[in-house]
């Protein structure tokens, strides 16, 4: 499989796309005024301790306080009476006013402050750092049991700090002993300086931040899967080398300058694709096609199959459809970032073995996925429920904002409503107060409603409420927007 990464730099925004056999499956955006927040440190002071919830908020300097469940906070496991570990109370292990470190594992999402742990993380290529613990993990994705066991040992020799535990990461299969010490060492050094700031920063500073969006993409790609690295500013050509020289030399030959006057998106039809998925509909090559619903509870995707009519019969037809959607809806889940509870709804299969099929692929298809998803069986309403990890706002919560006409609802009021809801306005109005006539401010479509399609009934309305009744047009009045003024 042919994977690429374009890297377009401007002042004030970096993105990072890549690109698998010429199809865009991911995208990732930084901007100046708006970085990720995962990752970072934060010196903050606790505000509130909320024994019902077993939870506490931190502020943390942002402007929500931050969410601090009880099993993300350091020694809040401990040994009962009976030998086996339990969670201690929040109310025990914090208090009012307390000043605490705290590392962000979720940006803020939609009404939802950062989520923070105070059990903290530092990330080098190789390795996860976890200070005060003991244990040595290695991630799941290294399969072969004898090169965990490999690498568990090189971690254990190599280890000076027994209060500090280790996650062998997947990008650490097959790399020798001196790559790790190089990893531990500089994870050492970073230790030292967050301990060193811990008493110095005030409340609500950064005590440590990870690295930038094109450096940690490049520190965290697995072995040889990139085969090549195409970056449009200089500048960033230049740093990403020096950080690939000194951290991930295997990396140097696939990177390089694209001096192009063509904007490199544009070149590799990345900004049409991008585009795209900022839309509800997905097309499927077959003619069918996904209906996808972003709220801010779940995600729902509806798989139809559109103008596919197929050859043979009906429930050979819907399993091709499924089969092609489980490959699109795992790329787009990617793609979108779309993350918490996903329901799918695929359409009914009347064949027990298509049902397996079609989930045997959809999880397939989600192996390449990097964020941790889990998927469910087919339950009995022929819905599929699945959850990825969500650390970061999607693609669509990235470059979009809440509708100024609908408010966010996805769907404005007919011309009918507004009119009848002005209609009675009118009339409420005219029996509360004794006037002499109405001056109704509207959109130019709404004015053109009722002058020309309903004429009829502004002349009836004026009967009915004996008082001569007067339109004014206004350009910048969105269809909803309406003044009834009175004389």
């Amino acid at each position: 499989m042919s994977e690429e990464l374009l890297i377009n730099v401007t002042p004030q925004e970096t993105r990072v796309a890549t690109v698998e056999n010429g199809m865009l499956t991911e995208v990732w955006i930084e901007r100046a005024q708006k970085i990720g927040l995962v990752g970072t440190v934060f010196k903050g002071t606790v505000k509130r301790v909320l024994p019902g919830m077993e939870a506490a908020f931190v502020d943390i300097g942002l402007d929500k306080a931050a969410f601090l469940h009880v099993s993300d906070v350091a020694g809040s496991l401990e040994i009962g009476p009976d030998g086996e570990k339990q969670t201690q109370s929040i109310a025990r292990m914090l208090r009012e006013g307390q000043k605490i470190a705290v590392q962000v594992i979720k940006d803020p999402l939609g009404t939802k402050g950062a989520r923070v742990t105070s059990i903290l993380t530092a990330p080098s290529r190789y390795l996860v750092m976890m200070p005060g613990e003991n244990t040595i993990g290695v991630s799941t994705k290294i399969e072969a049991e004898d090169e965990r066991e490999r690498l568990r040992q090189l971690v254990e020799s190599q280890r000076e700090n027994d209060q500090c535990g280790y996650i062998v990461r997947t990008a650490a299969e097959g790399v020798d002993a001196d790559a790790i010490a190089d990893d531990m060492r500089y994870l050492n050094k970073v230790w030292i300086g967050i301990q060193t700031q811990l008493s110095d920063v005030p409340h609500g500073h950064v005590i440590f931040r990870d690295l930038p969006l094109v450096l940690r993409t490049l520190r965290d790609i697995r072995g040889n899967s990139i085969e090549r690295i195409r970056i449009d500013s200089r500048e960033t050509f230049k740093s990403s080398i020096a950080f690939c020289e000194e951290y991930v030399p295997e990396l140097l030959e696939r990177i390089e300058h694209y001096p192009g006057e063509r904007p490199i998106f544009d070149l590799h039809g990345i900004e049409d694709e991008i585009e795209r998925a900022l839309n509800k509909k997905v097309l499927l090559k077959s003619g069918g096609h996904l209906i996808i619903d972003q709220t801010e509870s779940m995600t729902t995707i509806d798989v139809n199959t559109g103008a596919f009519v197929g050859r043979h019969n009906l429930e050979e037809t819907i399993f091709k459809t499924n089969l092609e959607s489980a490959q699109a809806i795992a790329r787009q889940l990617r793609l979108r970032n779309l993350g918490g509870i996903v329901i799918i709804d695929f359409i009914d299969m009347q064949v027990a073995d298509h049902r397996r099929q079609v989930l045997r692929a959809l999880e397939k298809a989600l192996e390449k996925d990097h964020a941790k998803t889990q998927v469910s069986d087919v339950s009995a309403l022929g819905l599929v429920e699945m959850t990825r990890k969500r650390t970061r706002e999607s693609l669509e919560q990235v470059l979009c904002g809440e509708c100024s006409v609908c408010g966010g609802r996805g769907m404005t009021k007919t011309l009918e409503t507004v009119v009848f809801e002005i209609t009675r306005e009118i009339i409420r109005q005219v029996r509360q107060f004794d006037i002499e006539s109405v001056t109704v401010l509207a959109s130019a479509e709404i004015v053109e409603w009722f002058t020309e399609e309903r004429s009829d009934d502004l002349a009836l309305l004026e009967d009915f409420v004996e008082v001569p009744i007067r339109l004014q047009g206004e350009q910048l009045y969105t269809r909803e927007q309406y003044d009834v003024v009175l004389k």
